[in-house]
C-alpha cells in the first residue's frame, strides 16, 4: 500500500466548450482541466494521496479549480495563491470526440514559478513527483521547474508527460529539451501524437532505446483506439484498449498517467529509480491505466472515474 503523496506539479486550465445558442450567439461551457491538474484529480480519486503543486489565480477559474480538486481529495498545502490571471483553454471537438484547443496563455499564473517557491518544503516528502505539460516549458518559470525535478530525484521516482502543445510552444522546442528531460526522469509518457511532433517519421523502437540510453527506465506511448506500447529498458509489449462508448477523449492521456502511477504506486516501486520494474509489472499497471482512460472517454470532459465498485473503478457520473 502506499505510504506517501505522489506530487504533480504544473498547470490548471480553464477548458471552454462552444455551443452554438442562437445565430449571432456562443456559448461557453467551462470544466476544470490542466494536464497535470486532472493527472492530480485522478490520482486522487483512485485513493492514491495526491499534493498538487499549482500556482492558483485568484480569479473566477481559480475558484473552480481549487474547489474540483478539494472535492477529489487532492490536497493543496504545496499550491501558491497567485496573482496573475487562469489559463483559458477553448476546445472544438472532431467527429470522434477528439478535442483541438486555442489557448489563452500570455501572462497567466501557471508559468510563474521561481526557484524561492518551488523549495523541498513545498514538494514535500514524496514517493514520486510527476509534472510535464506547458509549466515544463513555458518560461519564466521552466527552469525552476526542472531544477526542482534534479532536486527531488535524489529521493522520489521522476514522472514527465511532455504533453505537446504547439499551438502555445514550437514542437523544436520540446525536441531540443527532451534528451535533458531523459536524464532527469525515470518514466516518460507521452501519446503517438506527441512523438510525431518531437521525433518526426523516427521509428518509434528507435527513440525508446535512445531514450533508454539517456536513462528512462520505462517509456509508455499511447496511441489511442490502438492501445499502448511499453518499453522497459528495451524489452518492449503492446496493451490494449478497452471497448469503449467514446463520449470525448479529454483527459483520457492524464487518466492513464494517473493509472499507471496509481498502480506503480499500490506495487510498491515508486520511490527510486523503479530499479524493481520488470515488463510483466509494467504491463499489469498499463492495463489498469487503459482501464482509467476509457472510463474518462465514456463521460464528457476530465472526468476521470473513482475508485470502488465490484470491478475496483465506478465512472464518474455526466
Amino acid at each position: 500500500m502506499p505510504s506517501t503523496q505522489i506530487a504533480v506539479l504544473g498547470e490548471c486550465v480553464a477548458d471552454a466548450f462552444t455551443a452554438a445558442s442562437s445565430e449571432n450567439e456562443l456559448t461557453l461551457r467551462v470544466l476544470p482541466g490542466g494536464g497535470p491538474a486532472n493527472t492530480a484529480v485522478a490520482l486522487a480519486r483512485l485513493g492514491t494521496p495526491t499534493r498538487f503543486l499549482g500556482r492558483l489565480s485568484g480569479d473566477s477559474f481559480g475558484a473552480l479549480f481549487r474547489a474540483h480538486l478539494t472535492a477529489s481529495g487532492v490536497d493543496l498545502g504545496g499550491c501558491v495563491a497567485a496573482v496573475e490571471p487562469s489559463t483559458l483553454a477553448v476546445a472544438t471537438l472532431d467527429e470522434s470526440g477528439q478535442a483541438r484547443y486555442s489557448f489563452h496563455a500570455n501572462g497567466a499564473a501557471d508559468w510563474g514559478w521561481s526557484a524561492a517557491e518551488l523549495t523541498a518544503g513545498r514538494i514535500g516528502d514524496v514517493s514520486c513527483l510527476h509534472t510535464g505539460s506547458l509549466a515544463l516549458v513555458r518560461a519564466p518559470g521552466a527552469e525552476a521547474v526542472e531544477e526542482a525535478l534534479a532536486a527531488a530525484a535524489a529521493h522520489a521516482t521522476i514522472s514527465i508527460d511532455p504533453n505537446v502543445r504547439t499551438a502555445l510552444v514550437d514542437a523544436a522546442v520540446y525536441a531540443e529539451r527532451m534528451p535533458r528531460w531523459c536524464t532527469l526522469a525515470d518514466m516518460i509518457k507521452l501519446s503517438d501524437d506527441d512523438l510525431e511532433h518531437i521525433h518526426p517519421d523516427e521509428p518509434v523502437e528507435r527513440v525508446c532505446d535512445t531514450w533508454h540510453d539517456a536513462g528512462v527506465r520505462l517509456v509508455v506511448v499511447t496511441r489511442g483506439p490502438r492501445g499502448a506500447l511499453l518499453s522497459v529498458d528495451g524489452e518492449r509489449a503492446t496493451v490494449p484498449t478497452p471497448p469503449t462508448e467514446v463520449v470525448d477523449t479529454v483527459g483520457a492521456g492524464d487518466s492513464f498517467t494517473a493509472g499507471l502511477l496509481h498502480r506503480l504506486d499500490a506495487s510498491g516501486l515508486l520511490g527510486g529509480r523503479l530499479d524493481r520494474l520488470d515488463l510483466d509489472l509494467a504491463v499489469d499497471a498499463a492495463t489498469f491505466a487503459a482501464r482509467v482512460a476509457s472510463l474518462t472517454c465514456s463521460v464528457a470532459g476530465a472526468n476521470p472515474p473513482w475508485a470502488g465498485g465490484p470491478d475496483g473503478l465506478v465512472a464518474s457520473r455526466p
